[in-house]
């Protein structure tokens, strides 16, 4: 088998020491490319090259939930072939790893790269799908290439949350989930639509949705981790569905505390609930459009403001090792 391994050596929970055992042990068990990352957006340009060459049976992403966007992004550049899906592995090295811990790997790298192993081994993969996420014809944003993301978008309030958390990042601070709950504090406090919001969400066959607050888009459950703790905002939503969407028309102290307590307080069985509360299970395609630019995020990435993003659910586009 050939495989490339794209590593980003900025890793927060990897060591170079443990990084070059991971690589050792996967390069005894296939024929290994190593590239480190050297910057913002290598990984999809890496892993776009490998994609088109075809000389790649497998890539493997070492990094968080950022590195292994990136790749999907490379490997899904011209979009999925029904006939032959890309094939991705992950191990994770990030501060949070949703998307490996939703497939089931161990949030420890070493013993995820076991767990890959073993699933070569035996050829155990699942076929999953992603969200994508364009600029939406006849908006401003019209022009914005489209992405694909893989547990989670958000359109609002929980975007403007990554983006103050990225400019910590940028100032050194490092991602931890101490940082994470302390900018949703001051992004509730200085959230100016917070009781009556700009969102409207359009789908075919429904009437509009207005006035939400926050949007969440889910392609998987958790949403995310608190440390730990996995946080449902839409327990119903599965790689092996559509995509799930949670929306929020208000946000008052009031509303905000229930809620962040009912997210806290998520289960598989039970997320976020309530009169002021929008849960969409199984969406193919819809859009949200917005009266003003808010923050927009994919997979714990901000990508800036956006006033109209149209999503599509694809339920087969990628193979993983599992």
């Amino acid at each position: 088998m050939r495989a490339l391994l794209v590593v980003n050596p900025a890793a927060t929970t990897t060591s170079a020491r443990t990084r070059d055992v991971l690589i050792h042990a996967l390069a005894s068990e296939m024929k290994l490319e190593a590239v480190t990352t050297e910057y913002r957006g290598h990984a999809r340009d890496l892993a776009r090259r490998a994609a088109e060459s075809g000389e790649m049976d497998l890539v493997v992403a070492l990094g968080g939930d950022g590195t292994v966007n990136e790749v999907v992004n490379g490997l899904l550049h011209n979009g999925p072939d029904p006939g032959l899906l890309p094939r991705l592995a992950v191990v994770p090295g990030g501060s949070t790893n949703v998307f490996a811990r939703a497939l089931g790997l161990p949030n420890d790298a070493v013993e995820a790269t076991g767990a890959i192993l073993d699933a070569l081994a035996t050829r155990s993969e699942r076929t999953i799908g992603l969200g994508l996420a364009a600029g939406t014809p006849g908006s401003d944003d019209e022009a914005v290439p489209a992405r694909w993301f893989t547990f989670n978008a958000g359109f609002g309030f929980d975007a403007g949350v990554v983006g103050r958390v990225e400019q910590h990042r940028e100032r050194g601070k490092r991602s931890t989930h101490a940082l994470y709950v302390r900018q949703v504090i001051r992004q509730f406090l200085e959230e100016p639509h917070r009781r009556h919001g700009l969102i409207t969400l359009e789908r075919p066959g429904a009437e509009p949705v207005e006035d939400l607050v926050l949007s969440i888009i889910c392609n998987t459950a958790p949403y995310t981790y608190l440390g730990n703790r996995p946080l449902y905002s839409s327990p119903t939503a599965s790689f092996d569905s559509a995509l799930d969407v949670l929306g929020l028309s208000r946000m008052s102290t009031s509303a905000a505390a229930r809620y962040g307590t009912q997210l806290l307080t998520s289960t598989p069985a039970r997320g976020p609930q309530g009169r002021h509360a929008l849960s969409l299970h199984d969406l193919t395609d819809f859009t949200l459009h917005s009266k003003a630019p808010l923050p927009f995020q994919m997979d714990g990435d901000h990508l800036g403001v956006r006033t109209s993003v149209t999503f599509t659910g694809v339920r087969r586009a990628l193979r993983v090792i599992v």
